[in-house]
């Protein structure tokens, strides 16, 4: 682990490659899962201050639950708040193309400019999970390694791309320019370290 400000970092970010394979699993991740995307106090904000501009980019189901449910659930096993889910488990915001890959109604919503909000920061950092353990003060962020994600971790290493790199807008988009420049100079040093080996 390495420490960047309070967070502690997973050599695994560095040392594992990963390329997301849409055309292999369609976004899996958008429908697979116990919890919906987490979100946090910020975030379920926007949600609720965005929901009519998110209306024409959804499912009808999707709208549908929203309307009943509202624009997050609380999960308690987890004990966080998430985007809601569908009975297949399909996260209400999922939509699908007519290749049938899933895409994000909220993103296509942000790329067409109706909102300046363009998804939720635990879907833009994956396969990184970002935890926070408050009454610990621990701050962590790891690797999660899902079997869906096979064909992107083969792709991933095919092009030699480490995590870190493929999730550098996320990365930057939470923790800023500064954190990612550390991880830079932290994957270097390794680098360096096994040339000399």
């Amino acid at each position: 682990m390495f420490l960047i400000d309070d967070v502690l970092v997973s050599r695994e970010i560095f040392k594992r490659k990963f390329v997301c394979n849409l055309s292999a699993c369609k976004g899996a991740c958008c429908w697979e899962g116990d919890w919906g995307a987490p979100l946090d106090n910020d975030e379920r904000e926007i949600l609720t201050e965005v929901r009519n501009l998110l209306r024409p980019y959804l499912s009808d189901e999707g709208n549908e639950l929203i309307d009943r449910d509202g624009p997050f659930t609380y999960y308690p096993e987890p004990g966080k708040y998430g985007t809601p889910l569908q009975k297949d488990g399909a996260c209400a915001y999922l939509t699908v193309d007519d290749e049938g890959v899933a895409q994000c109604g909220i993103e296509k919503a942000w790329a067409d400019g109706a909102i300046e909000y363009k998804k939720p920061v635990s879907c833009h950092l994956y396969p990184l999970r970002f935890e926070v353990q408050q009454e610990l003060s621990f701050k962590a962020l790891n690797y999660d390694e899902w079997d869906i994600c096979a064909a992107a971790c083969e792709l991933g290493e095919s092009l030699n791309v480490p995590v870190y790199q493929f999730v550098k807008e996320a990365l930057i988009r939470r923790f800023g320019e500064s954190f990612y420049q550390h991880l830079e100079d932290i994957a270097r040093d390794i680098e360096e370290g096994e040339d000399k080996r």
